[in-house]
């Protein structure tokens, strides 16, 4: 993987400033310490930062077609190319790199707008066809790699992390208000909102196509090129289960074995789960990969044990990384910049150390599992939807909606079953996901000041979801759920606050088996009772293939969510720069949230009566921190002891460095 950063101007004549692009790939060091790599022509300014992994004697960004009219950087991998390169190759092509980046080009010669239709893998790129000025800017199907973009009057910036626009000394810093309300709603950000006002994220699945003017405005256009998708209810795969395992086994070995291919050494995270990424891998390869754990010292949510447990099944070297009890206060302001939004979920700092080890051990390529629970039905609300649906009569008598509004309800008292049925018509639903995302949405009303409470009115987060839900209605409603994981708690947080963020914020790169094109086809068509068995067997056919490679007692494993202890043990005797974040001074110079209510609780959680406030509260307590040390390093203000990050604005005449203006 790798980062890339660009100016268009928009009006496709001015040649973007050398300077301002080498400041946005500066930023984005972190992503590409290997190598960089620019490319200036008239409207349009590549930056690319390198982490070799594929191709590292000669696949320098950027990457050209043979003459020279189309280029590309491209962060991520492409897992066939080498099917792929053979395939292009007896078309005529000539390739002149062992990049499996350069393929991109060549798809495009060949096959036009469509060519992300035959890319397979996890990518973030930008093309430029220079005879046509036409740019595309486009990203992976499920949201392993980001990036980011922003429109400055005639001038557009894009880049993996938005710290490479902020660099660009023209994209100002702002808090966007609504993205506030996804963290506190769904402690994620999964779509195209992000935390600073005029920034956006292309959507997974997306792509946007730009036709530079000459010398007028520019045509700018989002497509989407992909969704997930299931079969119409009763439609769905339901062959024998020996057939069916042994099909998931075939595609789920070939997904490993792809993202085995590097010019490196590949090591793998194991978590107290079920271990089948590992298992797999080493009966694939043939030899077993180093892995890595975290332990965290409270026992309820430690899983060193059972993970350790596993790899002695599986083999190969085992290396514990120690998220101790000071694992918040040395890593939160690493893990915000990196996150680039406020972090209410504490695991991602032992991620965040994971990563670090990883690194320091020499690797820059980690195999892990997310993606299997949004597959399989892998979490514990999947299971409590399905019971409160049994009591539903085909779509036409449904009390488990009752059911489900009225626990909303008491989650969150301020919304009323109006607003509640219009949530629902919004996405489809309501979905496994919408009881636990109520009790979040619960800290709106706690936490938030009157100013924001004002300005967002009558907002919620899920109007920026887009949900396709009248396809979702001919699902299986088990199926409605999983693709709101999908579209929701997997791009918002495990892909990036506990994936890429963290990853390569250590410059490793994260491969997701699950995550495979021909693995989430597999799983969607699937009969749902091959995902969640009699309301209690979760990740069923998962499981079933497990238990062929590791001991029965392994494979059928309780699932448990990686967790480190809440904002409780954090905040009962918080460092210095806490306390001056969340001092009444502070509080009110960023305007976000009740200084009272948060005086209130930070003094429930002094006395030792944290049981008091709930998981939940003390989970959005360190959502308020996050935010406030978020505020800090981005937007400025001084609020605490710790640096903040300073990004100089730059004037108009210096974005370009010739051309017409």
């Amino acid at each position: 993987m790798c980062g890339l950063a660009g100016v268009l101007d928009l009006r496709g004549l001015r040649v973007p400033d050398q300077s301002m692009l080498q400041r946005m790939a500066d930023a984005l060091f972190h992503r590409g310490p290997d190598d960089d790599g620019f490319f200036v022509a008239p409207g349009v300014g590549l930056a690319g930062r390198r982490l070799s992994i594929i191709g590292g004697r000669n696949g320098r960004q950027p990457i050209f077609n043979e003459d020279r009219s189309v280029v590309v950087v491209c962060n991520g991998e492409l897992f066939d190319f080498p099917e792929r390169r053979r395939e292009l190759e007896s078309k005529g092509h000539v390739f002149r790199t062992e990049s499996d980046s350069e393929i991109i080009v060549h798809l495009y010669e060949e096959y036009g707008e469509t060519f992300l239709h035959h890319l397979k893998g996890q990518f973030a790129f930008a093309l430029v066809d220079l005879r046509r000025r036409t740019v595309f800017l486009a990203r992976d199907r499920v949201g392993i790699c980001p990036l980011f973009w922003s429109q400055q009057g005639d001038f557009l910036y894009f880049g993996s992390e938005i710290k490479a626009l902020l660099a660009s000394g023209a994209v100002p810093a702002k808090a966007d208000l609504r993205g506030l309300d996804h963290i506190f709603t769904f402690f994620a950000l999964g779509g195209r909102r992000t935390m600073f006002d005029g920034v956006q994220a292309i959507a997974p699945g997306h792509y946007l196509k730009l036709s530079l003017g000459a010398g007028g405005s520019a045509e700018t256009v989002e497509r989407k090129y992909w969704d997930f998708d299931f079969p119409d209810w009763g439609e769905e795969d339901d062959p024998a289960e020996v057939v069916a395992v042994e099909t998931f086994q075939e595609t789920f070995n070939r997904s490993v074995a792809l993202r085995l291919r590097a010019d490196v050494p590949v090591v793998g995270y194991l978590s107290g789960g079920v271990g089948y990424v590992l298992a797999t891998a080493a009966r694939v390869s043939g030899g077993a990969l180093p892995n890595f754990t975290s332990r965290v010292p409270d026992a309820r949510f430690d899983e060193t044990g059972l993970a350790l447990e596993a790899a002695r099944v599986i083999g190969g070297a085992s290396t514990v990384v120690d998220a101790g009890a000071n694992i918040l206060t040395d890593n939160y302001a690493a893990l915000t910049t990196a996150a680039e939004s406020p972090v209410l979920d504490t695991a991602c700092a032992a991620l965040l150390a994971l990563a670090r080890e990883v690194h320091s051990q020499g690797y820059k390529v980690v195999l892990t599992g997310e993606g299997a629970d949004e597959g399989f039905a892998g979490y514990i609300w999947f299971k409590i939807r399905e019971i409160a649906r049994r009591l539903d009569i085909g779509d036409g008598f449904r009390p488990s909606t009752a059911i489900s509004r009225v626990a909303r309800k008491w989650a969150a008292s301020d919304l009323s079953f109006a607003e509640l049925a219009r949530i629902d018509t919004m996405i489809g639903g309501p979905h496994a996901q919408s009881v636990i995302y109520n009790l979040v949405a619960r800290s709106r009303q706690r936490y938030y000041s009157a100013r924001v409470k004002e300005e967002l009115g009558n907002f919620v987060a899920y109007e920026d979801l887009h949900l396709d839900v009248e396809r979702m209605s001919r699902w299986h409603p088990l199926n409605r759920s999983l693709y709101v994981g999908y579209k929701v708690l997997l791009p918002g947080l495990l892909l990036s606050q506990k994936g890429d963020r963290v990853t390569m914020a250590n410059s490793v790169e994260a491969r997701y088996p699950f995550l495979d094109e021909d693995v989430i086809a597999l799983a969607a068509r699937m009969h749902p009772r091959r995902k969640l068995r009699r309301l209690v067997r979760d990740k069923y056919l998962l499981r079933r293939a497990a238990e062929r490679i590791l001991p029965s007692d392994i494979a059928w494993r309780r699932k448990a969510m990686f967790r480190a202890p809440t904002a409780e043990t954090f905040l009962a005797n918080p460092p210095t720069f806490v306390r001056d974040l969340l001092s009444p001074d502070s509080l009110a110079q960023t305007g976000y949230f009740d200084a009272d209510a948060v005086e209130r609780d930070c003094a429930l959680l002094a006395r030792g009566e944290g049981k008091k406030l709930g998981d939940i509260a003390s989970l959005a307590l360190g959502g308020v921190v996050a935010t406030q040390l978020w505020h800090h390093l981005y937007l400025g203000g001084d609020l605490c002891e710790l640096p903040h990050l300073a990004y100089a604005p730059v004037s108009a005449t210096a974005r370009v460095a010739r051309g017409a203006h």
